[in-house]
């Protein structure tokens, strides 16, 4: 969306409160665009913002003309204060990402019992044809002369 315009693209990353928030201006208009809104977004303390316009073999060329970076002053409860603390790693509040679903529950008694059941009917099944296919592979050696 964002290739060979003749005009500026911007970017706008928010993080205020838990709140993730992603704008876009990529029609030269001046009119922010709503790209992504993540409540519930908890992010550790003590890390930087780093940004790279390198992309690959340089197939495409990105120019970062300007980073404004704030701090805002947020008044906080100090339950809030102690819960911001508390966070090491990244997280989300009520996110569910792809294979992170819920735990299996477990078989019941008539599934595990079924399951059985059938598997050995199965392996008797396989071990009598491999006896036929066998015994009527050894009468077919005897009948050879040497």
């Amino acid at each position: 969306m964002v290739r060979n315009l003749n005009h500026d693209t911007f970017l706008v990353i928010r993080y205020v409160k838990r709140r993730l928030t992603v704008l876009i201006d990529i029609d030269g208009k001046h009119e922010w665009r709503d790209c992504i809104d993540v409540p519930g977004v908890r992010l550790p303390r003590g890390y930087y913002f780093g940004t790279s316009s390198v992309t690959g073999d340089l197939s495409d060329n990105h120019d970062i003309i300007s980073l404004k970076l704030y701090q805002l002053t947020v008044e906080r409860t100090p339950e809030e204060e102690k819960q911001d603390r508390e966070v090491y790693l990244p997280v989300v509040d009520n996110l569910k990402l792809p294979g992170m679903e819920a735990p299996l529950e477990p078989m019941s008694g008539l599934a595990l019992f079924l399951i059985v059941f059938f598997s050995l009917v199965a392996i008797v099944f396989a071990i009598v044809i491999g006896v036929i296919i066998y015994n009527k592979w050894q009468e077919q050696s005897r009948k050879h002369f040497y």
